[in-house]
């Protein structure tokens, strides 16, 4: 049996995931989304267009590259919907090319979900989370708590009996908010996207996956959010609700431990994070703001500003240690351009220590970071077509972020274009 490759970020998400898979998608026989929602705003651009993907794998792209939706995913079916109708419009349309099936097992995300997202996070104020408000939460709430609805359950005689169950269940809780709604259209959108959902070919992702690994055929795993994000691993709570780590590959497709192979991981050449919640190296200052604008720091999904900062190695050690990464992969080189001197932290000031590790307490207690001043390469790189063009700066900040980190960094990233990626070694 061949294994499954995995791709995920290593950072607080926006690493730049979609345009790899898409690079990569043509070595791959499967593209298969393993956990997350449509709080991910997967970007890729080709041929002087943009497209931003929510659900669907980004290998939707490649000709020859089949795309599942995992059972760890939680859907949408009017985002879903839309998705599609805008790929179609834009002249791709997978489920008529039979490229896109479904996992029966993933969770559904109702209309109420997404109200009890608002109406909590209108609750906590000042100490919101910073929810994307696409309901991913309680669905993998309900999901846990053994009430969700399934992909499978909507060819079910008894779906609506269902559906009203959960929804009368959501109603009793929202009345402990202070939060008006009006279900009326959104309840009509969600049984008309649902209706379409069943035109796409429901699977059993833990028998698809395999089948395609006994036959020998190449599987990569896409991750969604980031490592920092995990529920178990991230900087809880200001978390997604799901595993973004390469162990939410195997409980979110069906797949064995020992069936993981080559796992990338993917981060910035600096460091950014939406919402809440700790950011040791953020720079709230000119320098943040430089980071941001020049590097389209800003949600594929919600439009909201990225807060920004320097790269953070304690940090990153931690994820690549999590994952098992075995490659690294380095996003937006270009967007340093500028700077005659970047800064990684090394380590961090901790309760007066010195220490190179994410502390338990890191939500209470700020570490102060320890910065390491290195010299920028003050060229233009998007222009960057080989290896040998790489400015020997650049070089030798991917050779320190490769002793540091143990790991090889096997592709730069110098644009937001699908050809703007070298591969290094």
């Amino acid at each position: 049996m061949t294994q499954v490759d995995v791709l995920l970020g290593l950072q607080w998400g926006d690493e730049g995931k979609g345009k790899i898979v898409d690079v990569l998608s043509p070595q791959y026989d499967l593209i298969a989304r393993f956990q997350g929602g449509p709080n991910a705003g997967h970007t890729l651009e080709f041929d002087g267009k943009k497209f931003v993907l929510n659900t669907i794998p980004s290998g939707i792209f490649n000709e020859k590259t089949m795309n599942l939706i995992g059972n760890g995913v939680v859907i949408d079916p009017i985002i879903l919907k839309r998705e599609l109708d805008n790929l179609k419009a834009a002249g791709h349309d997978p489920v008529a090319k039979g490229k896109l099936v479904i996992a029966r097992k993933a969770h559904l995300i109702l209309p109420t979900h997404q109200l009890l997202d608002a109406a909590n996070e209108q609750k906590m104020g000042k100490d919101k989370i910073g929810s994307t408000l696409k309901g991913i939460g309680p669905t993998y709430m309900d999901k846990t708590g053994r009430n969700g609805l399934r992909v499978g359950d909507t060819t079910l005689p008894d779906f609506k009996d269902r559906y009203n169950k959960l929804v009368e269940k959501h109603k009793d809780m929202l009345s402990h908010y202070n939060f008006e709604y009006d279900l009326t259209e959104k309840e009509a959108a969600f049984f008309e996207a649902i209706e379409f959902l069943k035109s796409i070919p429901h699977v059993d992702s833990e028998h698809y996956v395999n089948g395609f690994l006994k036959e020998g055929k190449t599987v990569l795993a896409e991750g969604a959010q980031g490592t920092l994000l995990d529920v178990d691993f991230g900087s809880y709570p200001f978390v997604t609700s799901s595993n973004t780590t390469t162990a939410g590959a195997c409980t979110g497709l069906g797949i064995a431990p020992n069936r993981i192979g080559h796992v990338y991981g993917i981060f910035k050449a600096y460091c950014t994070r939406v919402g809440g919640g700790p950011f040791p190296t953020e720079l709230d200052n000119e320098v943040g703001e430089n980071l941001r604008q020049v590097g389209h720091e800003f949600g594929a999904t919600t439009g909201r500003a990225r807060r920004c900062g320097w790269i953070d190695l304690p940090a990153l050690k931690y994820a690549i240690m999590l994952n098992g990464v075995t490659e690294l992969i380095m996003m937006k080189a270009d967007v340093l351009d500028g700077f005659d001197t970047i800064y990684a932290c090394t380590h961090y000031e901790h309760n007066g220590e010195t220490i190179d590790y994410m502390p338990y307490d890191i939500i209470t207690v700020k570490p102060t970071p320890v910065l390491k001043a290195i010299e920028g390469w003050k060229t233009d790189v998007t222009k960057v077509n080989k290896v040998s063009e790489i400015p020997a700066k650049l070089a030798d900040y991917i050779a320190f972020l490769e002793k540091e980190l143990a790991v090889p960094v096997k592709y730069l990233s110098v644009g937001p274009d699908r050809v703007q990626t070298l591969e290094l070694n």
